[in-house]
């Protein structure tokens, strides 16, 4: 009896201030549940399809980012992560571009109702230029929720998309209407490419740093990272890394804490529920100065943030 009376008070009671007291957590009605989510803005589904449910396990944990990998095969983009995982029934078609735009429907023109626009990461493992121009082919039918730009002119919408992997730079950048941006490198930091082109840099966590997480990152590698994340954000372009420590130990939590506190805007991982664990957790807090804002294309790149947990939410309302 003592147990049942203590759960009904967190119930009613502890659960309830918590959520109210974590008030830079941005909220949202699902559009087939009364119940909210919380968007963690800065979480990135990678390898996405290989979770139970590709996309919709994502969207549950308020993930704004997912992560996908597309073949060309026989005239069908079909995901997976190598050849011998491939099936007809997977496509980007299914797993993907349908499901966000009856969902977008659903919510008011957004993925989120009144939330940001979501990124779809597509790598191309299969010829650059023959796959992008089957992928603009498709792309063309969902002009509705798919941000634009159309002689350097951008309408963003529900959902951005974003090439990364085997990417056709001269055939994407002839476009005069495309419906994706490209995603570049830690070499393109410099680069004079508009960020409607190239709104995101990616690269191997290894490639720029040495510290896996044990023990304190040294100083003049967490110099670097701010270099980094200053020198995106200065040209409007997103940050990410790939191939950080996920699984559950020390060493991730310690490199998750610096990416976060560096301004890092995506957060891979293979393990959604562990990192909605870790954004959510009290203890994160992100001081006011010094954090970029989420790129966003219709707007220019900030490095103020406002208090504690404030990577929870984009500095500028969504559009």
């Amino acid at each position: 009896m003592s147990r049942f009376v203590c759960f009904l008070f967190l119930s009613f009671f502890v659960f309830p201030l918590w959520a109210i007291d974590d008030e830079n957590a941005q909220e949202t009605p699902e559009a087939s549940s009364p119940t909210k989510t919380r968007l963690l803005i800065r979480g990135h589904a990678h390898n996405d399809y290989d979770h139970e449910r590709p996309l919709l396990d994502a969207l549950s944990f308020g993930f704004c980012s997912v992560e996908a990998d597309v073949f060309l095969i026989d005239g069908k983009l079909l995901v997976g992560h190598s050849r011998s995982e491939l099936s007809a029934e997977r496509t980007l078609v299914s797993l993907y571009l349908d499901p966000l735009l009856d969902r977008v429907r659903q919510n008011g023109g957004q993925v989120f109702a009144d939330g940001p626009t979501f990124t779809l990461l597509i790598d191309i493992k299969t010829n650059a230029e023959e796959t992008y121009v089957s992928l603009d082919r498709i792309f063309a039918k969902y002009e509705e929720m798919l941000t634009s730009i159309e002689d350097g002119q951008i309408q963003e919408r529900a959902v951005t998309a974003i090439i990364s992997g085997n990417r056709a730079w001269k055939r994407i950048e002839r476009d005069s209407t495309r419906y994706t941006g490209v995603d570049g490198r830690l070499a393109d930091l410099s680069s004079n490419r508009p960020s409607h082109l190239m709104p995101l840099i990616s690269d191997r966590w290894g490639r720029a740093f040495k510290w896996n997480g044990q023990g304190p990152m040294p100083d003049a590698e967490r110099a670097e990272l701010q270099r980094i994340v200053h020198d995106a954000h200065k040209n409007g372009r997103r940050l990410r890394f790939w191939a950080t420590p996920d699984r559950p130990s020390p060493e991730r939590t310690a490199v998750w804490t610096e990416l976060l506190e560096a301004g890092v805007d995506h957060i891979g991982t293979d393990d959604l529920r562990g990192l909605k664990s870790f954004l959510l957790s009290p203890e994160r807090f992100i001081p006011a100065e010094g954090s970029a804002s989420v790129y966003s294309p219709n707007t220019p790149s900030s490095t103020s943030r406002t208090g504690p947990k404030a990577f929870l939410t984009p500095s500028t309302p969504a559009s």
